[in-house]
């Protein structure tokens, strides 16, 4: 894995017009769209207007999940969703398994049904998926998908159809390898391999060839990669593994090019900077930063190196693994805000889509 009030209830577009002038107050103007159309809120979902924040609701009907991805209609999803059938952790807890569905709750299909599955992408043809899962390599020690020095060994890479059927295996080799993602025009896997204790980035042909390491970094640890809509840059983000006893652990997030060349860091603060998600005009990247230990916030950065970023969630405990739809007008996240009071810092994690439209983040034609 990527190492989570006050409401009414309208279906009126006017209403979400209204809210999104207050929402993006805090947005440079310099992003706003002049001329957009709200995102049409599912029906029977609860939309929140918290300060400062766009309109938001919680995804209906999912189970608890993290890290959930777009297909190319801007509508489907694809991510790790708690289920009965994976094997559990070492302390009796559910483990995830891989699932699309839409961002209304609806066309819930199961993609691997058995073992416990880390991350997941959709091909820009809409018609492929690739997904991580340790599900052939059962007899090796589960492992922690959430700390770097126990991550699973057994995790591989797959490919399959939008069924889950005709799956492919892409590796193996009893190495971790996760984290992976699809370059816009389909060509390229990127992902990231753990050897002898150390994590950095591969690329390889989305039919599994032509496999070549990209980063070399005896300190660093890079994950979390994905293509810029160019397909030839991938935004990534790294931590030193001798910071990692650090609380938040400091990270930087950086972009190279598909070869290994071009290395630059996209964030200048010693702060954690973490889980980047490009946006699809190719100029500005989602993360999450730490405001406290116990307070991450989605912001949205710019790649100019020069722009101060801007903070996008505002609520108190776990908001992360940001990602955006194709079409630049919803982004979807990961919050602890619907799990109660007393609830854990990372517990009762859900998804949320919140309505971005007015930033004007879409492709650039």
């Amino acid at each position: 894995m990527r190492t989570v009030r006050n409401k009414i209830s309208t279906s009126t577009t006017a209403v979400v017009t209204g809210l999104l002038c207050v929402g993006i107050a805090g947005l440079s103007p310099d992003i706003s769209a002049k001329d957009h159309k709200a995102v049409k809120v599912p029906t029977g979902a609860t939309v929140s207007t918290r300060d400062q924040e766009m309109p938001s609701w919680q995804i209906p009907n999912i189970a608890e999940a993290a890290e959930a991805y777009y297909g190319p209609d801007s509508e489907h999803l694809i991510a790790q969703v708690k289920s009965p059938l994976a094997v559990k952790s070492p302390r009796g807890l559910s483990g995830f398994l891989t699932k699309t569905f839409t961002d209304s709750g609806t066309d819930e299909t199961l993609i691997n049904d058995r073992g416990w599955d880390g991350c997941s992408y959709f091909f820009p043809d809409g018609k492929r998926l690739v997904w991580t899962s340790i599900r052939d390599n059962m007899n090796m020690p589960l492992g922690n998908w959430s700390d770097w020095r126990n991550y699973p060994q057994g995790a591989e890479l797959y490919v399959s159809d939008r069924e889950g059927k005709n799956v492919q295996r892409l590796t193996n080799n009893q190495q971790y390898e996760a984290e992976v993602t699809v370059s816009p025009d389909g060509k390229w896997i990127v992902f990231g391999r753990m050897t002898n204790g150390n994590m950095d980035l591969w690329v390889m042909k989305s039919d599994g060839t032509e496999e070549k390491q990209i980063t070399f970094t005896a300190d660093d640890q890079e994950g979390a990669p994905y293509f810029l809509p160019d397909n030839e840059t991938i935004l990534f983000r790294a931590w030193k593994a001798s910071e990692y006893d650090q609380k938040p652990t400091p990270m930087t997030i950086y972009t190279v090019k598909r070869d290994g060349s071009d290395l630059k860091p996209r964030t200048f603060t010693h702060d954690m900077n973490w889980a980047p998600y490009p946006t699809p005009d190719g100029k500005h990247f989602l993360f999450v930063r730490a405001e406290t230990p116990r307070n991450w916030e989605v912001y949205l950065g710019y790649l100019d190196g020069k722009t101060p970023p801007k903070r996008v969630t505002f609520d108190e405990g776990f908001d992360g693994f940001p990602a955006i739809s194709p079409d630049g007008r919803k982004m979807v996240w990961t919050s602890s805000r619907s799990a109660g009071p007393g609830a854990g810092f990372m517990s009762g994690l859900q998804l949320h889509v919140m309505d971005v439209s007015a930033l004007g983040l879409g492709p650039k034609k």
